[in-house]
């Protein structure tokens, strides 16, 4: 298998009642490279993050090794919405994202996580479809002219009434049609979707550039071990479509990881190191 524990990138998710410096101490101590950064508040909030505060992270972080390799704003709990029917909250949302754009550039992030949005439940979906599809082209735009790659993550149906699928991600790239605009795998959004890595990749083939690889039941955001995903099996697919990219492990869970965040994330490791090796 030439997939290798290398790509696997370390995040702030679960270190959210931490220091930043924490994180990117316990990542380097687990031998990882590579920090996807999730805009969360108080550590990079995109409404008060500064040019300057964003290279210092940026500078922190490479002191440890790591270097940043994708900006994820949050924008699923926040009131952050591209295909929101209110007319000021769409203009913010997006707005949001094209200062996530310029703060990614300070990070040294190539890329910039984008999610759908969501339409009002019981509106007719093309309308929501529409906007959320003119909104992503608007995103990607300003993030092209920038140098940067866009990432739409396809999201579980009660995160959002618009992309869920590999199927759904697909028509979402066709219909923006922005050529820095990909793909991001997250294993429980496809489980949870029925879908499988072959079917993401027969779909969207290179345009998928980023996993987010967590375990989950089917859903859940969990570490390795407690979910009942086939870490091997996703492995072995990713491996045989020749993936390259990053796979970030995003640990959620109840909220409980973020009591010892080291902890759950150090178990994931060890249970992809397992799998990559032939074991279970």
């Amino acid at each position: 298998m030439s997939l290798s524990l290398a790509q696997v990138s370390g995040s702030n998710f679960s270190y959210q009642h931490r220091p930043l410096a924490q994180c990117f101490d316990d990542l380097a101590a687990l031998g990882r490279t590579a920090v996807e950064l999730w805009g969360i508040a108080p550590q990079l909030h995109v409404p008060w993050l500064g040019d300057a505060e964003a290279r210092a992270v940026r500078r922190e972080a490479a002191e440890r090794g790591l270097e940043v390799v994708c900006f994820t704003p949050e924008q699923v709990m926040y009131p952050v919405n591209i295909a929101s029917p209110d007319t000021r909250l769409r203009a913010e949302s997006v707005a949001c994202f094209r200062r996530a754009a310029e703060l990614a550039v300070e990070l040294g992030a190539p890329k910039l996580f984008l999610t759908p949005g969501r339409g009002f439940e019981g509106e007719p979906v093309g309308a929501a479809w529409r906007r959320s599809v003119d909104a992503l082209g608007e995103i990607a735009a300003y993030a092209a002219r920038l140098g940067l790659e866009c990432l739409l993550e396809p999201l579980q149906r009660v995160e959002s009434n618009l992309v869920n699928s590999a199927a759904d991600a697909a028509r979402a790239l066709a219909d923006v049609g922005a050529a820095n605009l990909g793909v991001a795998l997250d294993t429980v959004a496809m489980a949870v979707a029925g879908d499988d890595v072959d079917a993401y990749f027969a779909l969207l083939g290179g345009r998928v550039r980023h996993v987010h690889l967590i375990d989950g039941a089917p859903a859940g955001h969990l570490a390795w071990g407690e979910g009942e995903l086939p870490l091997a099996e996703i492995l072995a697919a990713l491996d045989r479509h020749g993936y390259e990219g990053w796979m970030t492990v995003e640990l959620f869970g109840d909220g409980g990881y973020a009591l010892d965040p080291r902890a759950p994330l150090e178990r994931s490791l060890a249970a992809v190191e397992r799998a990559l090796a032939g074991g279970v």
